[in-house]
């Protein structure tokens, strides 16, 4: 027994899924070069003499920031990042800038900082001043998306 190691697990769920080139749309998340990407430009050439239209795609790396740019036929699938997007409502904020956050169930958790940007600093406006509002937290793999 002392043999098998269970500190890591994975739950099998993909972190993409396909989705036709047609479908995907401005301002959507698509993966880009095996990068996961928002679509800043896109544009569609009519059919040519052998075939598929083809779609142009060019997509800022949610990361890096870095443009990636990629040509598919209309009628072929990408990778699209699976993003679930999670609501909490700010119930405190302590002096070492961790929030408590209360999702839709009711569970809390207090092991997120305030982002270190305008959101964060709207964060905390609105805390001081007591507003009750709600807050978006981004999946792990997408920073500085948080909004207030």
């Amino acid at each position: 027994m002392a043999d098998e190691d269970f500190t890591t697990a994975e739950s099998g769920a993909s972190t993409t899924y396909p989705m036709q080139c047609s479908a995907l749309r401005k301002n959507g998340l698509v993966m880009l070069k095996g990068r996961p990407c928002k679509i800043v430009e896109m544009s569609t050439s009519k059919t040519g003499k052998h075939g598929h239209a083809k779609v142009h795609l060019i997509g800022i790396d949610l990361f890096t920031q870095k443009k990636y740019e990629d040509i598919c036929p209309s009628t072929h699938n990408m990778d699209v990042p699976n993003v679930t997007r999670r609501d909490y409502q700010v119930c405190d904020l302590d002096g070492d800038g961790f929030l408590t956050l209360m999702d839709d169930s009711g569970d809390t958790r207090e092991d997120l900082k305030v982002p270190e940007n305008d959101v964060g600093k709207d964060i905390e406006k609105k805390f001081t001043n007591g507003d009750n509002f709600m807050t978006v937290k981004p999946p792990g793999f997408l920073p500085n998306v948080w909004r207030a």
